[in-house]
């Protein structure tokens, strides 16, 4: 029973795997090397995506059908899918996760549909994916964001919406500045006609841009029309006098700054100009200074394109940026320049930052430890040396007593032997003591006794 469950759920599989949905029709066509299954569905009556789409499809074609949303995961099996057109249906929503698995699809095309807005960060779920089609929809505006997602796309068609204006963000992918290009120029191929166009100086660049030698931007169609305000006719591009084109002017907030090391600072920089101009940060060089030969030379590539900072734009024309520098280092100093630009040209201002204390080290020698003199002993005293304390009888008690051999100690001996021996000995000195201080006083008192005597002669001789 086991054996016949596995082989029903395997054989299960397969036809799942082989079978074709209902109202869909599915073919091989011969790529050269290997056979590729090819899913076509456009009957009317289908209205939803179907779920049950052959897993090894490589082409999937949903074409003129009542399916008016795309729902999350729907083509989660289809790993293998490469092409991928919902076109001519009634779609007006894709979930941001309808393409998720999607790693291998290199072509979506999704014209004549009632789309107003596109899931942009979709985009993610499909990374090799380099054909985009968004031709003949009701899409109005186009992101600021759409360009982190579109780096890989070489084909995008935006023709026949509603679009009137196009963010300088997208400007900056499709025609970048030199050193910020990674590898060689990718060209590119832009659908931008039947739009409603505003005419300013931004579709004019563009326009003029495109047709420049070596542009990486190719337009598909050239006659682009635009209107001075949204609801007038309008007219050939290159026909209308644009004078609000403006190049942009930087101000930064300060031109040197000079901060402790360990600090925290802000650089700041704002920016005029029509189109809107987009901010972005280089350090061009490191603290060149005579003492700071060692940082320089261990210093990263420069100049360096900074990624970590801000940008805002209170009002159309006006944009600042801040960088914000937490725990200044040595390697922080140097030279920092704030560059804005817009179709209209590039304009940037520096910002010297210093680092204060910045000086070559030297090593500092070790501070001998000063050892307090040990006293002096008696015998290593000047003869002539002398203090108030010498003539003290103590002193001369004590240096008498020290003149005294100490006592032959033997082993044996106890204690209590040794306790009466010092008590003699120390008797035998206090008599000594005694015996002397008896003897001066006895010649003190007999000499004047003397002179008396003597005098009393010397006057009975008279």
């Amino acid at each position: 029973m086991y054996l016949l469950a596995i082989v029903h759920i395997l054989q299960s599989t397969l036809l799942a795997v082989h079978s074709c949905p209902a109202l869909c029709a599915c073919s091989y066509g011969n790529s050269g090397t290997a056979e590729l299954r090819l899913v076509q569905c456009s009957d009317s009556g289908i209205s939803a995506v179907p779920i049950n789409v052959p897993a090894d499809t490589v082409k999937l074609r949903l074409e003129k059908t009542w399916i008016s949303r795309v729902p999350r995961a729907a083509f989660y099996n289809l790993s293998e899918l490469r092409f991928l057109w919902l076109t001519y249906n009634s779609i007006t929503s894709i979930h941001p996760s309808s393409f998720v698995n999607l790693k291998a699809l290199r072509e979506l095309r999704l014209d004549g549909n009632l789309l107003t807005s596109f899931p942009w960060e979709g985009l993610r779920d499909m990374p090799h994916l380099q054909t985009l089609s968004l031709h003949n929809n009701r899409l109005s505006s186009l992101p600021a964001h759409a360009s982190l997602f579109l780096p890989n796309i070489t084909y995008l068609d935006l023709s026949s919406n509603r679009l009137t204006i196009l963010p300088a963000e997208m400007l900056d992918l499709w025609f970048p500045l030199p050193g910020q290009q990674g590898g060689p120029v990718q060209r590119r191929i832009l659908g931008l006609h039947d739009n409603p166009w505003l005419c300013d100086c931004q579709i004019s660049m563009l326009m003029s841009l495109s047709l420049s030698l070596g542009s990486p931007v190719v337009l598909m169609d050239q006659l682009l029309i635009c209107s001075r305000s949204l609801g007038q006719s309008g007219m050939l591009l290159t026909q209308v006098e644009l004078s609000r084109c403006m190049r942009p002017s930087v101000q930064p907030a300060a031109t040197r700054v000079i901060s402790p090391l360990g600090s925290n600072i802000i650089l700041r920089c704002d920016a005029t100009g029509y189109p809107t101009p987009t901010l972005t940060w280089i350090k061009t060089s490191a603290y060149n200074d005579c003492c700071q030969e060692d940082i320089v030379e261990n210093s990263e590539q420069l100049p360096k394109h900074l990624d970590s900072f801000m940008q805002e734009s209170p009002r159309v024309g006006v944009r600042w940026s801040i960088i914000s520098l937490n725990g200044l280092s040595y390697k922080d100093a140097g030279e920092y320049r704030c560059q804005a630009r817009n179709m209209a040209g590039i304009s940037e201002a520096q910002i010297k930052l210093k680092v204060a204390g910045i000086t070559r080290i030297f090593r500092i020698p070790k501070r001998k430890s000063q050892k307090t003199p040990a006293k002096s002993s008696s015998k290593y005293r000047k003869p002539n040396q002398s203090t108030a304390t010498t003539n003290t009888p103590a002193v001369k008690e004590n240096q008498i007593f020290q003149n005294i051999p100490p006592p032959l100690i033997n082993k044996t001996q106890t204690a209590s032997n040794l306790v009466s021996k010092a008590f003699a000995i120390d008797k035998t000195y206090k008599t000594n003591i005694a015996d002397a201080k008896k003897n001066t006083q006895t010649s003190i008192k007999s000499k004047p006794l003397e002179n008396s005597t003597t005098a009393l002669l010397s006057e009975t001789l008279v």
